[in-house]
C-alpha cells in the first residue's frame, strides 16, 4: 500500500509511473488517496489560499499585506468547507491510518507492506502504533518523525543542508578552484542583500511590462531548496552566477509567479493536519527566535503556517502521543537524501532508537524522496529488495556506485 506526502498531496499522480515501479513485479500495488486530497470525496481544496499565495508574491506587497491576505483566505476557505458540512477535525493522521486499517479489512488482506514518503511516513508510524495487525514491513522514504518539531527546525535544517553541499564543493578540487571561498562569499552576499535588498527587473509575461522585485537573502536562498536531485550538481555554479549578477535562474522563477494562482488542491487537509498535529507542540518563542537568528536570511520564518492562521482554522489539538516516538518491532527501512533540508537524515537516524529492526540508508548527494528519483532507480530497487526479505539488511551494488556530485564548473 502506497501513499504520498504533503500533507495534502494526491497519490493519484503517481499512477502515471506504473511502468517504472519494480514493486509490481511480484506483488499487488495499491495507491491510496488520503482523505481530503484531490480525488477524495469531499476534497478539501482552498482556491482562496492559492489566490493569496499568488497575490502575496506580486511585486510591492508588504509583509503586513501578505499576512492579511492569508488570514482572509484561511477564514474564507474554512467558512466554505464548514458550510458544506465538513468536520475539519476529521482530517488528521490518526484518521488516515484508521482508513488504511479499514481498507485492509475490507479487502481481506492478511499481510501487507507499506511504502510511504515524507509526511505519509507519519501515517506509517501511527499504523505501527495503533493498527499493527497485518503489517509485514514498512519503507519510510524521507521520514518525518512524530516527535520532531518541524516548525522549530526548518530554517536551521535548510542552512545545514546548504552548508553540507558547499563543504563538499570546497573539498572537491575542481569545484573549489572554480568557486573559491564560495560559502563565505555566498553567506556574505545574502546578508548584504538582506540589509540592502537586491533590485530585480522582470518582464510580466501577461502584460509585457517590467515589474520590480526587491529580494533579500531569505528570497535568494530558495535557489537551493527549489533544486531537484538531478539539479544538485549545478547549485554551486548557480550561486556563483548570482554573485556575479547573472540572475537568469532567479528571473525565470520570478516570471513564473505571474502565471496565476493554482487550485489550492488539498490545502484544507494540509491546514487541518498541521494546525492539529504540529502547531500545538511548537514553542512560539523558538519560532520567533529562529526567524531572527540568522543574519543572512533574517525574516525567514521556520513555520509552515503562522500562529494566527491556525487560530483562524480552529481545529482541536492532537493528543500528546502524536508528538511522541513510536516503538515497534516491525522491520522498517529508512531512506534519506544526504542534502534533504525538509526531512534531514539526522531525523531518520534518531528513529532507529525506537525501531530496533530498522535499517537506514543515506543516498550521497541526493535530496528529498530518493525513491522518486526517476533518473536513478537505486532507492526504489532498495525498497523492492527490502520488501522481498525484510528480515535482512538489503545489499545492492548501486548504492556503492553513488558518489558525491560531479559539480558543474563552467
Amino acid at each position: 500500500i502506497y501513499t504520498v506526502g504533503g500533507p495534502g498531496s494526491t497519490t493519484m499522480s503517481s499512477a502515471q509511473y506504473m511502468a517504472y515501479y519494480r514493486y509490481m513485479d511480484d506483488r499487488d500495488f495499491i495507491l491510496l488517496e488520503q482523505r481530503g486530497t484531490a480525488y477524495a470525496q469531499p476534497h478539501l481544496d482552498c482556491p482562496e489560499w492559492a489566490e493569496a499565495v499568488y497575490q502575496s508574491n506580486l511585486p510591492g506587497v508588504e509583509a503586513y499585506e501578505s499576512d492579511s491576505l492569508f488570514a482572509r483566505a484561511a477564514a474564507a476557505c474554512r467558512k466554505r468547507l464548514v458550510r458544506k458540512g465538513i468536520d475539519l477535525n476529521g482530517y488528521r493522521t490518526t484518521e488516515i491510518a484508521a482508513d488504511i486499517a479499514d481498507l485492509r479489512k475490507a479487502l481481506g488482506i492478511d499481510q501487507y507492506n507499506l511504502l510511504t514518503i515524507s509526511y505519509s511516513t507519519k501515517i506509517a508510524q501511527v499504523l505501527l502504533r495503533d493498527h499493527p495487525q497485518g503489517i509485514r514491513s514498512v519503507v519510510m522514504d524521507s521520514p518525518l518523525p512524530l516527535e520532531v518539531s518541524y516548525d522549530e527546525e526548518s530554517v536551521r535544517n535548510l542552512l545545514e543542508a546548504v552548508e553540507k553541499l558547499l563543504a563538499d564543493c570546497e573539498s572537491d578540487p575542481a569545484c573549489n578552484q572554480a568557486f573559491p571561498r564560495l560559502k563565505d562569499r555566498f553567506w556574505a552576499y545574502l546578508q548584504q542583500i538582506t540589509e540592502d535588498p537586491l533590485v530585480v527587473e522582470v518582464e510580466n509575461p501577461r502584460t509585457g511590462k517590467q515589474e520590480t522585485f526587491y529580494l533579500r537573502g531569505a528570497d535568494v536562498i530558495t535557489v537551493f531548496p527549489a533544486a531537484s536531485t538531478a539539479e544538485v550538481p549545478n547549485i554551486p555554479w548557480e550561486m556563483e552566477q548570482v554573485l556575479k549578477g547573472e540572475l537568469g535562474t532567479i528571473k525565470t522563477q520570478l516570471a513564473a509567479l505571474f502565471e496565476g494562482p493554482g487550485a489550492g488542491a488539498g490545502m484544507g487537509m494540509r491546514l487541518s493536519v498541521w494546525c492539529a498535529e504540529e502547531h500545538p507542540f511548537d514553542s512560539q518563542a523558538v519560532v520567533a527566535a529562529e526567524t531572527k537568528r540568522y543574519p543572512q536570511i533574517q525574516g525567514l520564518s521556520p513555520a509552515v503556517f503562522e500562529a494566527n492562521i491556525c487560530r483562524i482554522w480552529r481545529v482541536k489539538p492532537a493528543a500528546e502521543q502524536e508528538n511522541q516516538a513510536v516503538n515497534s518491532q516491525v522491520p522498517v527501512l529508512l531512506i534519506s537524501g544526504e542534502y534533504d533540508n525538509e526531512t534531514p537524515p539526522k531525523w531518520a537516524a534518531a528513529m532507529q532508537g525506537t525501531l530496533p529492526n530498522s535499517y537506514h540508508f543515506i543516498f550521497k548527494g541526493w535530496k528529498h524522496t530518493p525513491t522518486t528519483n526517476w533518473s536513478n532507480p537505486c532507492a526504489m530497487n532498495l525498497a523492492h529488495a527490502f520488501f522481498a526479505d525484510p528480515t535482512r539488511k538489503p545489499e545492492l551494488d548501486c548504492i556503492e556506485m553513488i558518489e558525491k556530485p560531479q559539480f558543474k564548473v563552467e
